[in-house]
């Protein structure tokens, strides 16, 4: 009985894998754009802004409220939390959000949606907030790491950026 060697890695060996790396970088791309399509959907961002904090502080000249201390931010079912949030206003006829500034372990969250990252800023004039440093996003068990993440809450697209962007994604059990 004559042994065989193992087959060398052949040209043909190597064209599958050639094949087969773009196939799985496509896949894993398609598998990102709608994990991140759809980000905080269908959120009012029109609906009222409630918020707590261990201390307040009302620059009026500067248009703005300096918010410390455990910061809980809610707006419908959005939830924002962290150490600092900076309120941007207009104060015209009436008291206009301009923008949230949040910094210090930023946890943005709506139902199984879990957004966190260094710091986040929630534009309410372009219904978009960013999420900034070390940024990931969980929904269930999928995950998504990147430096920065967009997420337009009009659209309900988000993209994500900063370096490298890597995550995990669940495949569904067979019966």
């Amino acid at each position: 009985m004559t042994r065989r060697s193992p087959r060398p890695f052949t040209s043909r060996a190597a064209m599958r894998v050639a094949v087969a790396l773009p196939l799985l970088a496509g896949a894993s791309l398609i598998a990102t754009q709608q994990l991140g399509a759809q980000v905080f959907p269908g959120h009012d961002t029109d609906a009222p802004v409630d918020y707590a904090a261990d201390r307040i502080e009302l620059q009026d000249k500067q248009n703005r409220v300096v918010l410390t201390g455990n910061v809980d931010i809610k707006q419908t079912d959005l939830r924002l939390r962290a150490a600092r949030t900076v309120v941007n206003f207009t104060n015209a006829d009436e008291l206009k959000l301009q923008r949230i500034t949040a910094s210090g372990g930023v946890t943005v969250t709506r139902g199984n949606e879990v957004a966190t990252g260094d710091t986040a800023i929630y534009d309410f004039n372009k219904r978009i907030i960013t999420m900034i440093g070390n940024a990931s996003l969980k929904r269930d068990s999928d995950t998504l790491r990147g430096g920065r993440f967009v997420i337009d809450l009009k659209s309900g697209v988000s993209s994500a950026s900063g370096g490298r962007v890597s995550g995990t994604f669940s495949v569904p059990k067979q019966n």
